[in-house]
């Protein structure tokens, strides 16, 4: 493995920041960001854009009318992996100093870049009786499913336990975007639809069961977070194959000793069984229930769990293996493989350094790319293979490196400027 090219992609005096996934369009020839400079200040970010690779031409596909520093705010777009559709967070259009931008006001929007036209995704609906796959909360880090035919995220509800988090998913509205505008009005009956209450296009449902307290050395979790989606093929009894779509997400768990522990769960996800109960929208002073048929089971029961460094984790394109960061004897983060059908979790590596971002695998699954000691790296999952891509000297790596669909190269984000005025640039490596 040898890198052939570095490249800034960008220039302009604004922020380009790069989500975690799905950052190209299907075709390879786009790149979507958003306007950050910092990633903690979606809340002020105005913009959506795209960059051209063909021509290196930037553009706005959605701009916030009313943007102030307690928001709406937008951010952390991606790309549907089939078509040209972008989701991204978008804060609530009500936002003040008083209710600002927050983790439990926010939504998912979606624009078409056929047609430039915006939706909203997910419906939020905070008046009783709560229209059937609505939610009440802000939903956040939005990841296509491998067809597109899916969305997950993760969840905070503003009404109650705004601190418990949660993973969900949505899907198109079977019954057409008429439904949940008609069930809305019916339900609203003249109130303001601006204050929070959100008409969506997407049927929503929490998918992962949370308490409060989890009782120790149970399999019960205070939090659910930073999922990835995983298609796997299992036998039948007559030799057929089945193949199965769901999630696997990282859980915070107390073991014998109380300790806070994060380990790793799979929820299967079938739209139908999300549809047979509607009553999950739950009622007033509880959170969205999650659907009877949908059960969450534990993957992993380690000594130690996976890294609290902040990372989502990833999945083999066969759904045998799940990767995520572990932390070593010396506390440094370590790249580490579960497998799905035992739950098997090892140690891939013993790097003598700690890596530092989120990771991300290439789509032939035989790669993982990520940051450590302000450079980016690439590992090769069969070989064992390490290579070190750049070799920067004062710049600062920002978010993770992402995997062109083709494999051919990756991009990640760089803060370049001084202390008073840096913008977050683009930046291109080619094999």
């Amino acid at each position: 493995m040898q890198a052939t090219t570095i490249q800034q992609l960008t220039f302009s005096n604004t922020g380009h920041t790069l989500h975690h996934n799905n950052v190209f369009s299907s075709d390879g020839k786009y790149l979507v960001f958003d306007g950050r400079n910092d990633e903690t200040k979606i809340g002020e970010t105005s913009f959506i854009g795209l960059l051209n690779l063909e021509t290196g031409e930037e553009s706005i596909v959605y701009k916030c009318a009313n943007s102030t520093l307690y928001g709406p705010g937008v951010g952390a777009a991606s790309f549907s992996p089939v078509a040209d559709l972008v989701i991204f967070i978008h804060g609530l259009e009500d936002a003040t100093k008083e209710k600002p931008y927050a983790v439990s006001r926010r939504t998912g929007m979606l624009v078409s870049l056929v047609d430039g036209q915006a939706s909203y995704a997910d419906s939020r609906h905070i008046y009783a009786p709560y229209c059937p796959g609505s939610l009440r909360g802000g939903t956040h880090s939005h990841a296509w499913s491998p067809i597109g035919d899916f969305l997950s995220f993760t969840y905070n509800d503003e009404a109650v336990e705004a601190h418990l988090r949660a993973v969900g998913v949505m899907f198109p509205h079977p019954l057409g975007d008429h439904a949940m505008q008609h069930c809305f009005h019916n339900a609203i009956s003249g109130q303001d639809l601006r204050s929070g209450n959100i008409a969506g296009t997407y049927y929503a449902a929490i998918v992962s069961e949370v308490v409060l307290q989890a009782a120790w050395g149970t399999d019960e979790i205070e939090r659910a977070f930073d999922e990835c989606w995983l298609q796997h093929t299992s036998s039948e009894a007559q030799g057929e194959l089945r193949h199965s779509l769901g999630l696997v997400f990282q859980g915070n768990t107390r073991n014998r000793k109380g300790e806070l522990v994060t380990e790793l769960f799979y929820v299967a996800i079938d739209k139908e069984v999300i549809l047979a109960d509607q009553q999950a929208v739950g009622d007033i002073g509880e959170r969205p229930r999650v659907p009877k048929g949908v059960k969450q089971r534990r993957i992993t029961y380690s000594e130690r769990g996976i890294s609290t460094l902040r990372h989502w984790l990833r999945t083999s394109n066969d759904g045998r293996y799940i990767y995520a960061l572990g932390e070593d004897d010396y506390g440094n983060n370590q790249l580490m493989q579960c497998e799905f059908s035992s739950g098997k979790l090892v140690y891939l590596t013993n790097f003598d350094f700690s890596i530092s971002s989120p990771i991300n695998l290439s789509a032939n699954s035989q790669e993982v790319a990520f940051f450590a000691n302000n450079q980016v790296y690439r590992y090769g999952l069969a070989t064992g293979e390490l290579e070190q891509l750049t070799n920067f000297e004062n710049y600062c790596l920002v978010g993770a490196p992402v995997y062109a669909p083709d494999g051919r190269s990756l991009v990640f984000n760089v803060l370049l400027g001084s202390a008073a005025e840096a913008f977050t640039q683009i930046y291109r490596i080619s094999f």
